[in-house]
């Protein structure tokens, strides 16, 4: 049994799992800094890790209000998964604020 409460869709090595987590935790601390860091380390050593991606765009977004960078992270995950509703529905509602469509 894992130690994560989700299934492992990625094969995110344990970790890379451990390490999103941590990532999370920051966020969720408000420690937007460290938990930036920690992304852009795990998005270096796997430029196409989608929850990288996702999680990255998500904190651009939502806590930096760089609406252009979280676009751009979200179209790259679309790219390497167009059917990633997740995040179109997200890509979607900071277009709007960079007059993409």
């Amino acid at each position: 049994m894992s130690d994560h409460p989700f299934e492992n869709t990625y094969e995110l090595s344990n970790e890379q799992l451990i390490k999103l987590e941590e990532a999370e935790d920051e966020m969720l601390r408000n420690n937007l800094g460290k938990a930036e860091d920690i992304l852009l380390e795990l998005l270096g050593e796997d430029d196409e890790c989608i929850p990288v991606l996702n999680n990255l765009a998500h904190l651009y977004g939502r806590h930096f209000s760089d609406f252009e960078k979280a676009v751009e992270l979200y179209d790259k995950v679309l790219r390497l998964e167009p059917d990633n509703a997740w995040a179109r529905d997200a890509r979607r509602r900071y277009q709007r604020y960079v007059g993409r469509d």
